[in-house]
């Protein structure tokens, strides 16, 4: 994994844990042109679990993991982000299978990752 690969998912690590008090035990970036594709395992709290199981529990996480992570990169940027990757990041798409405790996120900045 090469440093701005491994520097990149400590934030991502890092926004996570701060948000919702645990990051993703593995991640899994590449860099593609101007995009950042990151696959995150392992994301679920144990009481994010527990409401995954009662009836609509799995779109409660859903909608609430989705819709924070969103906002705040829309709101506050995290720090040395941008300058890691040199581009400015211009769309987020972020998902969660519940289920499967797993994410993905694309992040498309304004000119290819150096």
């Amino acid at each position: 994994m090469s440093k701005k690969v491994h520097e990149f998912n400590d934030i991502l690590r890092k926004v996570r844990k701060e948000l919702f008090g645990k990051g993703p035990e593995k991640i899994h970036t590449v860099f593609v042109e101007n995009m950042a594709v990151s696959t995150l395992y392992g994301n679920l709290t144990p009481t994010e679990k527990f409401i995954a199981k009662s009836p609509g529990g799995a779109e409660v996480v859903h909608s609430a993991r989705t819709k924070m992570i969103q906002e705040v990169y829309a709101t506050n940027m995290p720090e040395g982000l941008e300058e890691l990757v040199g581009a400015k990041l211009v769309h987020l798409f972020s998902d969660i299978k519940v289920e499967e405790n797993m994410a993905v996120s694309v992040f498309i900045f304004d000119k290819p990752i150096i």
